[in-house]
């Protein structure tokens, strides 16, 4: 089927390239034509295992293009799926300005009749929107429908959670539009749900929502297991074993981050009040989340008189490993606080320093300064305290000796619990983590 794809970022680029490598024939439309140069090389604008090779492959197959061009690409395009941003406004609320945009263009666009397809995380109600919105805009008689598809693709194995996906969400409004959906997933051969609407938008909402509660209610669990001295990785290994909790998302940590959770957490709490109604346990894992990012900076503040010319040592800069993503990232708010408190900071992430580079320049900053190292043993070198951000196998496989032979004071606070507490005492390191 012929298909063309608005944006190229973790959603619409992924599923671009997912659906040429099933045989569909995929035009992906950005409006940065650097990008688009970059893709047609063979390079990904994002890091994500796995996508690189399958953009190269159905390159070469002529199945894959890319485009500033939307009219050329929307023109006779069968499906055009809408994969652009919904970013978090300063009330909580989901921006629609990019949806927008891309649903004029099409309108103005399309020759033939066309099922558009919100792949974006967009409040319940949204597809209704930009059909009305699209038919209002329409300058040929056409027959245009909307479906919602929402993506669960986590990022680090967004190419896998694609192609092998536990189900696919459609939501229609006509049997006509239902099974030109299911005739485009049909090659990947997954289960699929099919729907209405509005039932599609709030299942990615209350999916997401749900794992972001499940990561605060360990944190919250965790930071009393430290009060009463119990150790929140044997209460999570004995929770595990309940298949009907089952055993993902129980580690505690420093608190979510990334695109979709802190988002889509808070839009829908903006919806929810939009309604007159208080989603109780959502707003709670919202303000779990925010205290905790910064709970091991606290410990350290208690621990130290000042970070004043002190050497600090970041491990892991990304939300999460697999990734370069650095939205809601705790290591934003622990850096910055260091800075402000005149440390000096040398940071190392094997994917995400160069992102990080850009919101923080090395060099001296206005009381503090931040450097940029190769690897991890660099960044410990003569460091005064040091603290884990981000579980990369780089810093996890770190042996505790190196710790102690690195730094000049063996002071680690370990926000992603990645060493096992008695290992690093015995090698004399003075060891702080999460819920232990």
């Amino acid at each position: 089927m012929k298909i063309a794809v608005a944006g190229t970022g973790y959603v619409g680029l992924v599923a671009g390239v997912c659906f040429a490598e099933k045989g569909h024939d995929v035009t992906c439309v950005d409006v940065d034509e650097n990008k688009i140069k970059l893709m047609e090389s063979g390079v990904s604008p994002i890091f994500e295992e796995g996508l690189e090779e399958l953009m190269r492959k159905n390159n070469a197959t002529g199945r894959l293009h890319y485009t500033t061009d939307y009219q050329s690409a929307y023109r006779n395009a069968e499906a055009i799926f809408i994969g652009v941003g919904t970013p978090e406004q300063p009330d909580g609320s989901a921006n629609l300005s990019y949806i927008a945009t891309v649903s004029r263009q099409i309108a103005e666009s399309v020759e033939n009749d066309c099922l558009v397809v919100v792949k974006s995380t967009v409040p319940v109600g949204t597809n209704d929107k930009v059909e009305q919105f699209i038919r209002d805009f329409l300058k040929r008689d056409v027959k245009i429908e909307v479906a919602s598809n929402p993506e669960f693709l986590a990022q680090g194995s967004a190419v896998h959670d694609t192609l092998h996906a536990a189900r696919i969400i459609i939501g229609t409004e006509s049997r006509e539009a239902e099974e030109k959906l299911r005739k485009i997933y049909e090659p990947f051969g997954l289960p699929i749900v099919s729907v209405n609407r509005r039932s599609a938008e709030m299942i990615k909402y209350a999916c997401n929502d749900f794992l972001a509660l499940k990561i605060s209610y360990m944190n919250d669990i965790a930071n009393l297991c430290e009060l009463v001295g119990a150790d929140i990785d044997a209460v999570a290994e004995g929770m595990s074993y309940d298949a009907r909790i089952g055993a993902r998302f129980l580690n505690a940590g420093v608190g979510y981050g990334g695109s979709c959770f802190p988002k889509d957490t808070k839009a829908l709490k903006y919806l929810a009040r939009q309604h007159g109604y208080t989603l109780r346990t959502v707003e709670a894992a919202v303000d779990v989340n925010a205290e905790q990012k910064t709970k091991l900076f606290q410990k350290a503040s208690n621990r130290m008189i000042t970070f004043q010319n002190l050497k600090v040592a970041v491990l892991g800069l990304a939300f999460k490993a697999g990734t370069d993503d650095l939205r809601e990232a705790p290591s934003l708010d622990n850096v910055q606080l260091l800075l402000e408190g005149g440390a000096e900071v040398c940071a190392y992430d094997p994917a995400a320093s160069e992102h990080f580079r850009q919101r923080f320049p090395e060099g001296p900053a206005q009381k503090g300064s931040i450097r940029y190292a190769a690897s991890p043993q660099e960044a410990l070198e003569g460091a005064d305290i040091c603290f884990i951000f981000t579980e990369w196998d780089e810093i996890r496989n770190l042996p505790p000796s190196v710790f102690r032979e690195k730094m000049q004071i063996p002071l680690v606070y370990d926000g992603r619990n990645l060493y096992n507490v008695a290992a690093m005492k015995e090698a004399g390191i003075e060891y702080y983590s999460i819920g232990r």
